[in-house]
């Protein structure tokens, strides 16, 4: 069960609590997140859950049989809301589009790129400084310093940023820079990682695993929630198959099924799921009719010479085309009943 505890409880109240829980076999794990203060206990015995509800400093107690509770909508019925300050929100009736390049490459392509957005009104660029890449000879980004170029410019733009953080030693140096942190799919069972950026108040986009079930993307989430930090992003990217026509599986039946399970935002990445430039068009409409709450996808002033990705990245004048088509599209699914 979740226990959503009163702000001003206080220790002997929680602790009497705690001790009730545990004489009926519950074990109990305090969350303080920036948001609030919860119980999470774990137990089989039977309890009338208003004996609890009924003690001192407690908000509201609810039942929650899945094993991931806290990001679990069996006791959050109203989605979550991330926000990124200067009116820049996602979730909950607020639509984001996030776009920019798979790579940050020069300071040059940062400035480019942002007027490019700021002229279309997009208010969240993507774009990786630290870049996995499959093969080591590959460019594998500018590293902080070309994160500091990028938060420089999207800050003065009025442009949130959102970049991938590969490693547990980078978050020190990137947190100052940083609206969103990104957790790649090849990160997204890396506990250790997700346990650090737990402890944060940055927001996190946690990206599907390469093969990751939807229970495993959960239980991710989980981590980072129980951790300390609730504004978490579920992403779904496609996952690997045995179709060798294109470069991932777009898992569209994982949007409907996530909005059911969880209370988190879902928005999905159609560049890596497809990696075909003429197919992300259709690709990120079609998750906007099932559900999801905001696209992320690539966009270059020329797709050809980028230094990554440039067969699955949208020139400027296909990147408007798609965001006029995914406003309409939005738009027009608000006005039917589709929702879980």
């Amino acid at each position: 069960m979740v226990i959503q505890l009163k702000k001003d409880i206080t220790e002997q109240n929680k602790n009497l609590i705690i001790k009730k829980l545990e004489n009926s076999k519950y074990s109990c794990s305090q969350v303080k997140t920036q948001k609030d203060n919860y119980l999470v206990a774990i137990g089989k015995n039977e309890i009338d859950i208003r004996r609890i509800g009924s003690m001192n400093g407690v908000n509201d107690i609810h039942r929650v049989d899945d094993n991931y509770k806290l990001v679990s909508r069996k006791w959050k019925t109203e989605y979550s809301k991330i926000n990124l300050g200067d009116g820049i929100k996602i979730g909950n009736d607020d639509f984001a589009i996030m776009a920019g390049p798979c790579s940050i490459e020069n300071e040059e392509q940062i400035i480019d790129t942002v007027n490019h957005l700021k002229k279309n009104n997009i208010k969240i660029m993507r774009g990786g400084v630290f870049k996995p890449r499959s093969s080591p000879y590959s460019f594998r980004g500018l590293g902080i310093e070309g994160l500091k170029l990028f938060s420089k410019h999207c800050k003065n733009a009025g442009i949130k940023i959102i970049t991938e953080v590969m490693q547990v030693s980078q978050i020190e140096d990137m947190i100052e820079y940083v609206d969103v942190f990104q957790v790649g799919a090849r990160n997204s069972q890396n506990f250790n990682l997700l346990d650090e950026l737990g402890k944060t108040n940055i927001p996190v986009m946690l990206k599907r695993g390469l093969a990751g079930t939807i229970d495993e993307l959960l239980f991710s989430a989980e981590y980072i929630f129980s951790a300390g930090n609730e504004q978490i992003i579920l992403c779904e990217r496609g996952i690997r198959s045995y179709e060798k026509a294109y470069r991932n599986t777009l898992d569209v039946n994982a949007i409907p099924l996530l909005k059911e399970k969880t209370h988190l935002p879902v928005v999905v990445d159609p560049s890596h799921a497809i990696g075909i430039r003429q197919f992300v068009k259709p690709l990120a409409l079609a998750s906007i009719m099932a559900g999801a709450d905001g696209i992320i996808f690539e966009t270059h002033k020329q797709p050809e010479v980028a230094f990554s990705d440039g067969q699955q990245t949208l020139n400027y004048t296909e990147a408007e085309k798609l965001y006029d088509n995914m406003k309409k599209t939005y738009k027009f699914r608000k006005t039917l009943d589709l929702m879980p």
